[in-house]
């Protein structure tokens, strides 16, 4: 399955690959067969594009009060931060989902709710990994009001060094529910969860993990 949010850049994959590799096949058959080498290159670079903007199904978990991952990669950060965030006037916990261009891209929402706004913010594209990339780069926030009363969360798309566009759906007034996809971006990046330190939510997950966006349990709540 590919991601509608995809389909413009497939479809000109498509169309320029395959004119290429008809050509090596031409040339290929009429020519050298040495040209068959050509087609190589051309089938895999099609193959990433495809697998990029792949969309798997996911089986969403439905226990209660749980955090699901907004995006697919790997956990780099879990922090506490006690100054807050913007929108939320109290200690938070933040945690951080690097993406490479190998994961899938579709960012999902953490839980059910209502879209409280989002804040979309132009910036640079340092690599995400960077310190600095999360207050530097191009971002997208959206604040969400659990149907749980955890008090507002924000979700952060974040551009990397490769990815240049942030797609996102939804808005201000919508309702989003647990694991159903609201965007994507596009060729590596970073998503963050951030969530009120009081929310009593308790990470699930530790640095390095390996987590699916709408399937991997990020937060739970405490004991």
């Amino acid at each position: 399955m590919i991601t509608r949010d995809g389909a413009k850049e497939v479809a000109i994959t498509t169309l320029t690959f395959g004119a290429a590799g008809f050509a090596c096949a031409w040339a290929a058959l009429n020519i050298s067969a040495w040209f068959w080498i050509g087609a190589v290159p051309t089938l895999l670079l099609w193959g990433f594009v495809l697998s990029f903007f792949r969309d798997p199904p996911r089986t969403i978990p439905d226990a209660p009060g749980l955090m699901v991952s907004p995006a697919d990669g790997k956990v780099t950060e879990i922090a506490r931060l006690e100054d807050g965030w913007p929108g939320i006037d109290e200690p938070v916990l933040k945690i951080s989902i690097f993406l490479s261009v190998f994961n899938v891209h579709v960012n999902r929402a953490p839980c059910d709710g209502a879209v409280l706004g989002t804040l979309y913010e132009r910036g640079e594209f340092l690599d995400v990994r960077h310190p600095e990339s999360g207050m530097r780069n191009e971002r997208n926030s959206i604040t969400i009001d659990p149907d749980a009363d955890y008090g507002p969360i924000i979700v952060r798309q974040i551009a990397g060094l490769v990815a240049r566009r942030i797609v996102c759906h939804i808005d201000k007034g919508d309702r989003v529910t647990r694991g159903a996809r609201f965007g994507m971006i596009k060729f590596g990046s970073r998503t963050d969860l951030i969530v009120p330190a009081s929310s009593g939510l308790e990470p699930a997950v530790k640095l390095g993990d390996t987590v699916r966006g709408g399937a991997t349990i990020l937060m739970r709540p405490g004991a």
